[in-house]
């Protein structure tokens, strides 16, 4: 790298607009989508999808809400024409789906693309020429006046041709390549000169796409350069205007929510951000960023895990799991302070406390999407209480008494740490069995039998004591009463019984219980213990005997 950057490089020059109105503006609705996922997305594949699979990604497309599919480039290569022709042929595409097919300013691609869509309900065709200094100067070798007549010729000849494609509704639209690194006032050029072929009305509008096809400045510039142009291009009210933004500078998604705050009504995008380089924009993060504000995005992502899994299937690519929204790991918490923060949000709103989602460290609800709650916490040597907590209860209905949380979570989180990696709720029950449940040394009870009579618990008790048999009697106000009084009389342990709390594992006849207690024993040592059982009283006394042997 060069200590002194600015001697190879240079920032880019800021659009004049001081009264600009974006900074001031509020989303409230969704734009019109547009995917390019089997166009702009497929381009970028190691391997492009076969027809088969660009079926597969289109009908889900489609059954996400999308109403504008840019279907392909039918020029560049039988594959892509074939597609087309089994779209229309089939009758693959709803009546009120557009298909969009992408074409370069050249009259033997024109011709081709115009064949592809014999017999489309709705299609709209998308030409476009690259307008920036560096693709004048170096690609064409053109002037500023030569490529306008590049994009002139390329309308007239789509123009031309339009009555071939009787019964079927179209949309024109431009796009001047490299936009964002054009200079606005010859992409406003440009583009009016492809205007005055198609004469566009406000009636009969035409799409003109923005593209931010590679990032050379931050997203409040293309802001800028977006309302720049909404703002002077004449006629724009026969205009659709439409954002398409890459991710070179990791702000794609914010380009476009700036962009759109600057007028533009219209999005182009991919789903999980796929295409060229760093990608295209992640129509998925926007849409729900608009849905975490109360907007209806016009999307349905109901069940993200299915729409991974097609275009996982479908594209060969894969969903990092700090993607947002969709990633694995994104609705999860490791650290302990958020885990608490989390369990407790999430508590509160079960109990209908709050009329609106305000959950720590959750953006949205993860049912909304498909998503479990069991994913949003996962147990490393980073979690506390909270997580142990939460885990062992959302999967396993073992509701720990806070006291226990904390004599519970440091114990696990050591046994984590010895293991090296997170550890699955099942594994996290194992440990608090292992560590609660299976002890039987140096106490294992036998046998137990209690009478009531005036208010008065006689128990007596058979237990092991390093497996040697210990009988008990003792007398008090409940059967754990009368245990400790057993203990007393028989020289055993003295304690006494500090907390104690107990609840149902599961439902019907044979239902289990689970008891946790609390001792204290003479010289001052507290333990929990936890014991279960169908009877909850044997339950209660399999508890004490936990904590007796946890001493």
């Amino acid at each position: 790298m060069h200590k002194n950057p600015s001697k190879k490089y240079r920032p880019f020059p800021p659009v004049s607009l001081p009264d600009r109105q974006w900074p001031n503006r509020v989303l409230s609705h969704a734009p019109r989508w547009c995917s390019v996922d089997l166009r702009d997305g497929n381009q970028a594949l190691a391997v492009p999808m076969n027809v088969s699979q660009k079926l597969e990604l289109f009908q889900t497309l489609v059954k996400t809400g999308f109403k504008e599919i840019e279907i392909g480039f039918p020029s560049a290569s039988n594959t892509e024409f074939a597609f087309n022709r089994r779209l229309i042929e089939e009758n693959r595409a709803p009546e009120d789906v557009w298909l969009q097919v992408l074409v370069q300013a050249r009259e033997d691609l024109i011709e081709r693309t115009v064949e592809s869509l014999l017999g489309a309900k709705r299609a709209i065709i998308h030409l476009y020429n690259s307008t920036s200094p560096a693709q004048r100067r170096v690609v064409f070798s053109k002037s500023e006046k030569e490529i306008i007549e590049v994009a002139v010729r390329g309308a007239q000849w789509i123009k031309d041709r339009l009555p071939r494609l009787k019964g079927t509704e179209i949309l024109l639209q431009y796009s001047p390549e490299s936009f964002s690194a054009t200079e606005v006032e010859f992409a406003k050029e440009i583009s009016e000169a492809v205007m005055e072929i198609w004469q566009p009305t406000p009636k009969r509008k035409m799409i003109l796409n923005l593209p931010d096809t590679v990032e050379v400045a931050m997203p409040n510039v293309y802001a800028d350069q977006v309302e720049w142009i909404c703002r002077n291009i004449k006629n724009r009210d026969s205009l659709v205007v439409s954002v398409h933004t890459h991710n070179d500078r990791s702000t794609g998604v914010a380009a476009t929510e700036l962009g759109l705050l600057a007028g533009a009504e219209r999005v182009e995008g991919t789903l999980f951000g796929n295409g060229e380089r760093t990608g295209n924009l992640d129509i998925v993060t926007v849409a729900l960023n608009l849905y975490q504000h109360g907007i209806d995005p016009k999307l349905d992502f109901t069940d993200l895990n299915s729409l991974i899994e097609v275009y996982e299937r479908c594209t060969g690519m894969t969903v990092p799991a700090r993607q947002p929204y969709a990633g694995e790991l994104v609705f999860t918490a490791f650290s302990g302070s958020h885990q608490d923060a989390i369990r407790k949000g999430l508590n509160e709103w079960k109990e209908n406390r709050r009329t609106h989602w305000d959950v720590p460290y959750l953006t949205i609800d993860p049912t909304d999407i498909g998503r479990e709650y069991r994913e949003v916490i996962r147990v490393n040597s980073q979690s506390g209480k909270g997580g142990v907590a939460y885990l062992l209860e959302s999967q396993f209905g073992i509701e720990l008494p806070k006291d226990l949380q904390r004599e519970f979570g440091p114990i696990a989180n050591d046994e984590v740490d010895k293991r090296g990696r997170e550890v699955t709720a099942a594994e996290l029950k194992q440990m608090f069995w292992k560590e609660y449940l299976e002890r039987t040394a140096p106490w294992q009870l036998k046998k137990f039998e209690t009478e009531s009579k005036n208010g008065i618990v006689k128990c007596r008790a058979k237990l092991l004591r390093d497996g040697k048999l210990v009988e008990l009697a003792g007398q008090g106000n409940g059967p754990l009463a009368a245990l400790v009084h057993g203990f007393n009389k028989a020289g055993g342990p003295r304690f006494e019984i500090t907390a104690y709390s107990e609840h149902a594992l599961s439902s019907g006849e044979e239902a289990a219980a689970i008891a946790y207690i609390q001792i204290k024993t003479a010289d001052g040592k507290s333990r929990w213990g936890a014991g279960v059982d169908t009877n909850i009283e044997l339950a209660s006394v399999r508890a004490v005997l936990s904590a007796l042997n946890r001493l």
